[in-house]
């Protein structure tokens, strides 16, 4: 186990982020360890973590600006801890995702080029147009629901995300620290 907590942080746009990151901190909290939840905003200083957990959102297929500036800020602190990611996409929604999940994978090559997560959690997230922030985006995914690629809806497989959470568990607790690329 772990001497210091476990940092649980996130950047999201509408919520459903924060709702799987709530979900990762409560797992962990399960299986023993001292947990933090904070939003990445709110989180200046890596020091009184044993480890880290971030997560974000695919927007233009990258994690959300403030999400990779976290990564990018703090990388030489999380060089030396273990570090997991989970990101949501909506691709991971569509009928045969699993096909798309090397791909999605292949957005987070920004985050990993800095640190080199222990382990990565690739989930669907939750399509409610009306939360969407650009109106291009909007348009897209309304046209892509009427198509039928995708549904409104919350796409979350909590069954998922808490074996995710169970394992990173042992992942965090286990793993030598991340390998962190100067940038």
């Amino acid at each position: 186990m772990l001497n210091r907590p476990i940092l649980v942080t996130y950047a999201t746009r509408s919520g459903s982020t924060a709702g799987v990151a709530e979900a990762v901190a409560r797992t962990l909290r399960e299986t023993g360890a001292a947990v933090d939840l904070r939003p990445m905003q709110a989180v200046a200083d890596l020091a009184p973590y044993a480890a880290v957990v971030a997560g974000s959102p695919i927007e233009g297929h990258q994690w959300l600006p403030e999400a990779t500036q976290f990564v990018r800020t703090h990388h030489a602190q999380l060089s030396r801890i273990p570090f997991a990611t989970f990101t949501l996409c909506m691709a991971m929604a569509v009928s045969g995702a699993e096909q798309y999940r090397q791909g999605v994978a292949d957005w987070l090559a920004p985050i990993r080029r800095l640190v080199r997560p222990v382990s990565e959690g690739i989930f669907a997230g939750v399509l409610d147009i009306r939360k969407v922030p650009s109106m291009g985006y909007r348009i897209a995914f309304r046209l892509a629901v009427l198509s039928g690629a995708w549904r409104e809806g919350d796409h979350r497989d909590w069954n998922a995300i808490n074996a995710w959470a169970r394992a990173l568990s042992t992942a965090l607790t286990t793993a030598p620290a991340a390998h962190g690329h100067a940038v």
